[in-house]
């Protein structure tokens, strides 16, 4: 049995989150553009010619992607053979995120007296056993502007398919500029109304443009994204062909009386990490 003290965890995940808000994800980027490059309408290629610009100038110059840092959202898988010592492991990570937050805007409030907790913590953390002796911790930064315009629909299982992607239409349509287009949407298919929205965060994970390994799946993401697409809100609202840059949709199984699609909106500037130990 491998044995980790959890204070280990806390300086990796520290400068892995202090590099990834400056840092936009290399993927999200390359689809900014390919974006701009195929864009047809003036205004959404200046647009997206600026956010290309921001992300250059964030990553030479150390800043902040977008002023937004949003909440620490955690992935932790670990390994049912690895045995934890130390503090909590919850705790351990809430001090990777203070640490790593240092001089970026401190978003955690209490949600009924909006008193901050000046430190970012406590994340939200998802834990996950799975086979081996590994700890791994995937980072993701998760703004409000992009969160506030996520949504659930508990559909019956005769909407189908169409259903599905009527309902993630639906819910960029509402959206609209809200979310600073152009957004990457993680969608969750299946298990229960909490399920679903983990499926759908989780997928928000996966390195932006790429495909679910499901062939079906995956034509099913691709049907997704024209579809939202062809709603033509594009770059910061302003019209054009890119409203979404991609769509990753994660499935599990439900119950054979209802079929749950969680939509999770996240803007273009995905800033997300991998730590493992």
């Amino acid at each position: 049995m491998r044995i980790i003290d959890t204070k280990t965890l806390i300086s990796p995940l520290a400068a892995a989150i202090e590099k990834a808000l400056t840092n936009v994800e290399n993927s999200a980027d390359s689809l900014l553009r390919r974006a701009a490059q195929k864009e047809t309408e003036p205004a959404a290629k200046w647009a997206l010619s600026k956010l290309i610009e921001n992300n250059e100038v964030a990553k030479s110059t150390c800043s902040f992607a977008c002023q937004d840092t949003g909440l620490a959202v955690v992935f932790a898988e670990v390994g049912q053979d690895l045995r934890l010592e130390g503090r909590l492991l919850r705790e351990a990570i809430d001090e990777g995120v203070k640490l790593g937050y240092g001089d970026a805007r401190k978003s955690v409030a209490h949600p009924l007296t909006r008193l901050n907790t000046h430190t970012n913590t406590p994340a939200i953390v998802h834990t996950e056993i799975v086979e081996g002796d590994g700890l791994k911790l995937t980072y993701l930064a998760k703004g409000a502007g992009s969160e506030n315009m996520s949504k659930i629909y508990m559909l019956t299982p005769s909407k189908g398919r169409k259903g599905i992607v009527d309902s993630v239409v639906d819910c960029v349509k509402s959206a609209g500029a809200n979310p600073c287009p152009p957004v990457i949407l993680g969608i969750g298919i299946g298990g229960t109304m909490e399920k679903a929205a983990l499926l759908s965060k989780k997928a928000l994970t996966r390195e932006s443009g790429k495909p679910n390994d499901n062939k079906d799946i995956a034509l099913l993401e691709e049907e997704i994204l024209c579809a939202v697409n062809a709603l033509g809100i594009g770059a910061q609202g302003l019209g054009g062909d890119t409203t979404a840059l991609a769509a990753a949709v994660e499935v599990f199984p439900t119950h054979i009386g209802m079929l749950p699609v969680a939509v999770n909106v996240q803007c273009h500037s995905v800033r997300h990490a991998t730590v493992i130990l």
